[in-house]
């Protein structure tokens, strides 16, 4: 059993779909690689037990924190989404936990392998998490808005192709607040060398989504 390096962009998470697809290696969940911290200005208020919940003093639903991102996933979720991985799932290490938290599941199963992040991220302002949220939405042209996804809600899926093994990938962006919600969903097949399909993909990620959406609110993921 090998462990999976965490990616940080796209081209990393081929990179072992490709050595997969010709060793057959079979792989679990947990990648060790620590993530690019979050780059945002400091909260103003150091986090604690509670950091997640919106503050009493700010404006209605203005969070001073990310709350836990590996348990913002109910299980049963991880278990239909990431067939294999372990559901308690691997927070990667960020230099700011009130600012940025990230937690990744993946594994392989038979042929299927699937690959699912969760990202909490806390800006300084409401009006920069929208400036933040907008500018990631231009980066990733060609989505579509997700409609009742906190204040306002963005997916996108791109398919690529590495040595002939196709691997479809599915983002999905989420404004609450201050806040904003980063899930990226992606699978391949390392037999028939085709990814799952966009619709399968786009609707993996948005289910995540909508539970990270609901553990910011402090609500339940559902």
């Amino acid at each position: 059993m090998r462990s999976l390096p965490l990616p940080l962009a796209l081209t990393a998470r081929l990179t072992p779909v490709a050595v997969l697809a010709c060793a057959g290696w079979a792989l679990t969940s947990g990648p060790d690689t620590p993530a690019a911290a979050g780059g945002h200005r400091p909260a103003p208020q150091a986090p604690t037990a509670q950091s997640s919940a919106p503050s009493s003093t700010a404006t209605s639903r203005t969070y001073t924190g990310a709350p836990s991102p590996c348990a913002a996933v109910p299980a049963a979720t991880v278990k239909s989404l990431v067939p294999g991985a372990k559901t308690a799932g691997k927070e990667i290490p960020s230099t700011d936990t009130a600012l940025r938290r990230t937690c990744s599941w993946n594994a392989l199963q038979g042929y299927q392998y699937r690959w699912l992040d969760v990202s909490f991220e806390i800006a300084g302002s409401d009006q920069e998490a929208a400036k933040q949220y907008q500018q990631r939405v231009t980066e990733k042209s060609g989505g579509g808005a997700v409609p009742g996804l906190g204040d306002t809600g963005y997916s996108q899926v791109n398919l690529t192709t590495q040595d002939k093994q196709q691997t479809r990938e599915g983002v999905v962006l989420a404004r609450l607040s201050n806040a904003l919600v980063i899930v990226t969903y992606n699978g391949s097949d390392f037999e028939t060398k085709k990814a799952p399909s966009t619709d399968e993909i786009n609707k993996g990620a948005i289910k995540a989504a909508k539970a990270a959406v609901a553990a910011l609110r402090g609500g339940g993921s559902g």
